[in-house]
């Protein structure tokens, strides 16, 4: 498998912007709102009672919509903003600085953070990507006031544009104001990570198959780095627990619709499976780890074994030749003497002297073999 590693998107440079001015004349000592670019600005609305009365093209255009629409509610979209640009958000809206701190660093865990009237909202996407076997991460955070949602994205995922065509196809929901949003968009992240859980349960299975059924070297790190893609995923999801416990915990305090309340017990159910199917993940693939360990051992003691066996026979032959080369050496020996051409050898002119080393080589010969025998090499 390609290596996995965690993917995020690092935020955009970020640019400040030259305030813009009434007139060359009389220059306004107010600053004027950053007028981000159209990559900026995903979408931004002003709803009354859950209709879109208003789609301004500029930041500046939607403050100046919401103080128009009393009893309105501002749904900010942005992808990648400029410092200068979240800092115009900050003073519109107040904003606490640690949040808007937290905004322009990203990088962040997941958390729910109050500042007055004001939430502050951080979550991790995630998406399964098939060819390569890793899961990518987003990151989203969110300021949620009473009359009003920014959603600031650094990443690509999640797409929000069919949260907000679903919500706004409900009026009636979206009547229920920012808290619904909020909601809507937790909800929308979770089930996002249903496919990712599917994926990496299809990758589990594919290693089980291939722990028992090859002898495929690179099983170990593939296991290896696949937890490493369930730890991340943990990393993304066991804190939002936390955070939809304490929306849970709020609820009655700040006066949540109750619809909307079992909306997010709802959500905090299917956090909860995918919890435990991801802790469930980590277990199998340390059993996994654990048994491949086990079958890489056996099989190293096999091929151990079959050495031995090998070297074992091999040994055997090699006493076996060697006992055979021993006793046909004796009677070559004799023989050679007897060769030799010298006068002098004592048997030579003896009658007997032939069968006497005929004798003497056979028995020589025999005397090994049977020596031979008793220690078992022959």
């Amino acid at each position: 498998m390609a290596q996995r590693r965690l993917r995020v998107l690092p935020p955009m440079p970020f640019v400040g912007r030259r305030n813009a001015t009434s007139s060359p004349s009389a220059p306004s000592t107010a600053p004027t709102p950053a007028r981000p670019s159209r990559r900026t600005i995903v979408d931004s609305a002003i709803y009354l009672d859950g209709i879109r009365v208003a789609s301004p093209t500029s930041l500046a255009d939607t403050f100046r919509a919401l103080h128009d629409t009393p009893g309105g509610m501002a749904w900010i979209g942005l992808y990648r903003p400029s410092q200068a640009e979240i800092h115009s958000l900050a003073e519109e809206f107040d904003l606490h600085e640690l949040a808007v701190e937290d905004a322009i660093a990203a990088h962040q865990r997941p958390k729910l953070e109050r500042y007055d009237d004001t939430l502050f909202v951080v979550l991790r996407a995630a998406d399964y990507l098939d060819v390569p076997e890793e899961v990518a991460f987003g990151e989203l955070h969110l300021f949620v006031g009473p009359n009003f949602v920014i959603t600031v994205r650094h990443s690509e995922s999640p797409d929000l544009s069919h949260v907000r065509r679903r919500m706004e196809a409900d009026p009636e929901l979206l009547a229920m104001g920012t808290q619904a949003v909020l909601f809507a968009i937790i909800d929308t992240v979770v089930d996002e990570y249903a496919p990712v859980v599917a994926g990496l349960a299809n990758d589990i299975d594919e290693i089980e198959t291939q722990v028992f059924d090859s002898l495929d070297a690179n099983v170990s790190r593939r296991i290896y780095e696949l937890s490493s893609e369930v730890i991340d995923f943990q990393r993304a999801i066991h804190p939002l627990a936390t955070v939809v416990d304490n929306l849970q915990a709020g609820a009655e305090k700040y006066h949540v619709n109750e619809e909307l309340e079992r909306n997010l017990r709802d959500v905090a159910d299917h956090l909860t499976v995918v919890n435990e199917r991801v802790d469930g993940f980590r277990s199998m693939l340390r059993d996994i780890l654990t048994v491949n360990a086990t079958l890489v051992s056996e099989r190293q003691n096999a091929r151990m074994q079959a050495l031995s066996e090998l070297s074992h026979q091999q040994g055997e032959d090699t006493k076996r030749i060697s006992a055979w080369a021993a006793i046909l050496f004796a009677p070559t020996l004799i023989a050679s003497i007897y060769g030799m051409n010298f006068v002098d050898i004592p048997e030579l002119h003896w009658a007997l002297g032939y069968p006497f080393a005929v004798l003497l080589m056979v028995a020589l010969g025999l005397g090994l073999y049977f020596w031979f025998r008793r220690r078992n090499w022959l």
